[in-house]
């Protein structure tokens, strides 16, 4: 075995991703701050507000100041933190069935978590790529399209990177 191959991590769904080599956002990811914002705060892009320890969707404080959210970081930055790759012939065959039941998902998930969103989406060669400003978010997606039409999901991240990447297909 290389040593490359030692040094990555696979995972396919139905194996528990906890224990050793478990992916920790907060050990890789520079996007998370290392402290709070002073409160009260608002995201200038997204109007995400900064309250109690976290980013919501809630109305701004009048004496709210500017600070970008760390998605709003990674969407000007055009560095995700998750990539989805989608491939195969149902894909091919259902397009907009799969591609509302992935919409769905992320518009269910930001509502809840305004660092979780979809970056982008591009048509390649073999399908779609999706790019996401979160790691639980590229894992949702997958488990979302599997969970409704099975198929081959597959996670692979690099220790000490901060980027998940999610392939699906069937």
């Amino acid at each position: 075995m290389s040593h490359h191959a030692k040094d990555t991590r696979h995972h396919t769904i139905g194996a528990p991703l906890r224990g050793a080599g478990a992916i920790s956002e907060k050990e890789h990811d520079p996007y998370k701050p290392k402290g709070k914002p002073s409160e009260p705060a608002v995201c200038p892009d997204c109007r995400a507000v900064f309250h109690a320890g976290r980013w919501q969707w809630l109305a701004a404080a009048a004496d709210a100041h500017d600070e970008l959210c760390p998605a709003c970081r990674r969407v000007r930055d055009e560095f995700p933190a998750g990539v989805v790759t989608l491939e195969g012939s149902f894909l091919h065959d259902h397009h907009a069935e799969v591609m509302a039941l992935v919409n769905h998902h992320a518009d269910r998930v930001k509502s809840e978590h305004p660092l979780q969103r979809i970056m982008g989406t591009e048509a390649t060669d073999g399908g779609v790529q999706i790019t996401t400003t979160d790691m639980h978010l590229a894992r949702g997606i997958g488990e979302a399209l599997h969970n409704a039409y099975r198929g081959d999901l597959k996670y692979h991240h690099e220790p000490g990177q901060d980027l998940l990447r999610v392939h699906w297909q069937r």
